[in-house]
């Protein structure tokens, strides 16, 4: 790998390393029990039931986003990341294209917290569905015809997707669409590089405050 490809997207390889060091602590950690559900909690997947009663263990919203359930998840989300990581992280730059990851796979997990609380959910996915998203917010408002067609594109593969995890049980809808939504709201707070004023002020602000709301929704309907 040449050291300039490293220089010039340093986040998406980051995200890279570190997810691929958990998933090779995860199997020389447990073995053949490596997807086992027991072992994917003690990983850091999300357990909606557990969460509740353990308020202490809010980290989870964050780490599932590095677990993966076998290698055919891992393989498929790291293939995505690496070629739409560098994309995002072109038009966001670093540090901002590694906070819109973060934010839109906390809010999947906050979304499976609160729906779907019963069930180990752990992946990227969450986040590169918000990626997605975030390129379809920007398609739709930027004056760019790259943009705009890049937006048409991706909008087509979320409901290509939507539809395929509609009928796949073992995938968690419910994490996508928060991967979703936060990645869309991500994109309108956080500038771009292509178009740093692309939203007012005040747009950004309203997503802003509009993430933080639906975050706390999940975590009040959780703990009161």
């Amino acid at each position: 790998m040449p050291v300039n490809e490293w220089k010039k997207y340093p986040a998406t390889y980051l995200l890279l390393g570190l997810t691929t060091l958990t998933f090779i602590c995860q199997y020389l950690l447990n073995s053949f029990q490596a997807t086992s559900p027991l072992s994917l909690f003690k990983m850091g997947a999300m357990y909606g039931t557990f969460v509740q009663y353990n308020p202490l263990d809010l980290w989870r919203l964050v780490t599932p986003i590095f677990v993966h359930i076998g290698v055919e998840h891992f393989l498929f989300n790291m293939l995505t990341l690496y070629f739409m990581g560098r994309m995002a992280e072109q038009i966001f730059g670093t540090l901002r294209f590694l906070g819109l990851y973060l934010l839109a796979g906390v809010m999947g997990n906050a979304f499976t917290l609160l729906f779907t609380p019963n069930v180990i959910a752990a992946g990227a996915s969450t986040s590169l569905f918000g990626l997605f998203a975030a390129i379809v917010i920007l398609g739709y408002y930027s004056h760019s015809p790259l943009l705009n067609q890049l937006g048409r594109n991706y909008l087509a593969l979320i409901v290509i997707n939507l539809i395929f995890n509609l009928f796949t049980p073992s995938v968690g809808i419910t994490g996508h669409l928060g991967g979703l939504v936060g990645g869309a709201l991500a994109a309108i707070f956080l500038a771009n590089k292509v178009e740093s004023r692309l939203f007012s002020r005040g747009w950004r602000s309203t997503a802003l405050l509009t993430y933080i709301l639906l975050l706390l929704i999940p975590l009040g309907f959780t703990y009161f």
